[in-house]
């Protein structure tokens, strides 16, 4: 399975290259002499490292993804002071999101209790300010954004699937309604970044990110998972065409959008776009083909420099090579794995 195959290849990368045993994490660049490079904690980019390492573990069944999650569930809570909870409503449901796969992957009880503790302090950034919606920071409480509200709507959507919570899946429809009403332009789809930053309740419309489209294409596949509703679905699917024709270059190849945190973006909305090709015919006719034309690229750019993965996917990065652009890639190889599994390879070169 050449896919399966190919995300081998970059999960032994992301292991040999970034694990470091002392810190029960991973480093944040490579290379990174001596574990030097770690002189800040990049909280939320553990919480997708955590995501990957489920990605293997249920692609492969091997016990080497167990092992390393369980102790980077230990390292992150050793480096965050001994808790999990943070300051930043966004990076919490990050971490949530991850913990949640992990405990349906592993039945581990630590991990369903970390997402219970992070559900709870999530729930409380949640305010009349602008209409609701849940705040980016606790110490910023008014301003709100997609990154803090869509991947919460996903959250509070799969913990109902989990654990059958009528609490959870009213959080849910609440969330998305304000992001829907707040954050979404009505005449595309195309999501907006964030609202009231600078206090005059201005929206960040030439904000354009990528992992902004990902999550509300997320929140859209999960509230539809749980409801049946259709709209959520037409929601994700308009979505996503919006982003493919104000963010893909004609190639359907998604943009360079920089280092450090900017590196995740591209492997959010690769995800949920993997998400979104599984609900239906019609969806897989839209993805899967972008998603192709994104892997092609980066595994060609890729497999040059030894399984490492840069900010452009269609160039072989320069070092250092940032544990951000790593993930995203790892994330895209993945979700081809997954959808070659389930017999998608005849959407790959349709457009």
């Amino acid at each position: 399975m050449l896919w399966s195959e190919r995300a081998d290849a970059a999960q032994e990368a992301l292991h040999r290259h970034y694990w470091n045993p002392g810190i029960a994490m991973f480093n944040i660049e490579t290379p990174c002499p001596n574990g030097d490079c770690n002189t800040i904690f990049h909280y939320w980019w553990m919480a997708h490292a955590a995501d990957v390492l489920v990605d293997g573990l249920l692609r492969t069944g091997e016990a080497v993804y167990g092992e390393t999650l369980a102790e980077l569930h230990d390292g992150i809570r050793r480096r965050n002071g001994g808790v999990y909870p943070n300051e930043l409503y966004d990076d919490m449901e990050w971490m949530a999101l991850a913990w949640l796969r992990a405990y349906e992957a592993t039945g581990e009880e630590k991990y369903k209790e970390t997402v219970h503790i992070l559900w709870e302090d999530i729930q409380s950034g949640w305010n009349d300010h602008m209409g609701g919606g849940i705040a980016w920071h606790k110490s910023q409480l008014a301003y709100k954004n997609t990154p803090a509200n869509a991947p919460a709507a996903i959250l509070a959507a799969r913990l109902y699937r989990c654990f059958d919570s009528a609490e959870d899946l009213e959080w849910a429809r609440n969330i998305y309604d304000w992001q829907k009403r707040s954050l979404v332009d009505p005449a595309t789809g195309f999501v907006w970044d964030g609202m009231n930053r600078t206090g005059d309740g201005s929206i960040d419309k030439d904000w354009k990110f990528t992992y902004c489209q990902g999550v509300f294409i997320g929140a859209g596949v999960e509230l539809w998972r749980v409801s049946g509703e259709p709209g959520f679905l037409v929601d994700a699917l308009r979505t996503a065409e919006a982003a493919k024709a104000e963010l893909a270059a004609d190639d359907g190849v998604f943009p360079d959008e920089g280092s450090g945190d900017g590196g995740l973006f591209k492997g959010i909305l690769v995800r949920y776009l993997a998400e979104l090709s599984l609900a239906s015919e019609e969806a897989a006719r839209l993805t899967v083909p972008m998603l192709a034309a994104n892997a092609g690229v980066l595994w060609d750019a890729g497999r040059s420099a030894a399984c490492l993965f840069g900010t452009d996917w269609s160039q072989a990065p320069a070092d250092p090579v940032s544990l951000s652009t790593q993930l995203s890639g790892v994330k895209l190889l993945e979700r081809m794995a997954v959808l070659e599994k389930l017999g998608f390879a005849d959407h790959e070169n349709k457009q």
